[in-house]
């Protein structure tokens, strides 16, 4: 397959990286960090494995489909941590990951 027609994947994955950076900087700033422990763990995380599948399906790797199904579950784990805090940011990001996850199982697929 040639990296365009990961085009949309490409996309998803870089703004959940992003939103998931954004959300990490912005847990830091809440005033009981230590309840926001798992959040911002959980978005370093995310955003690693969203750069390290849309860098993998740029240049059309092989192991692009398996990096994408690790991809969606962790993107799945962050969405549902995300989601118990009511911060605007963390809803942001829930959102985002979920967006990913389902377009990184449709492109495993």
């Amino acid at each position: 397959m040639h990296h365009s027609d990961y085009a949309r994947c490409i996309e998803l994955c870089n703004r959940c990286a992003d939103a998931c950076d954004h959300c990490a900087t912005a847990c830091l700033q809440e005033p009981d960090v230590k309840k926001m422990a798992r959040c911002v763990a959980l978005d370093i995380d995310c955003a690693a494995i969203c750069r390290l599948a849309a860098g993998a399906m740029a240049r059309g790797s092989e192991m692009a489909k398996v990096i994408c199904r690790a991809c969606a579950d962790i993107c799945e784990a962050c969405a549902l941590e995300c989601a118990k805090h009511p911060a605007k940011h963390c809803q942001e990001c829930a959102q985002a990951c979920r967006e990913c996850a389902e377009e990184c199982r449709r492109m495993a697929a």
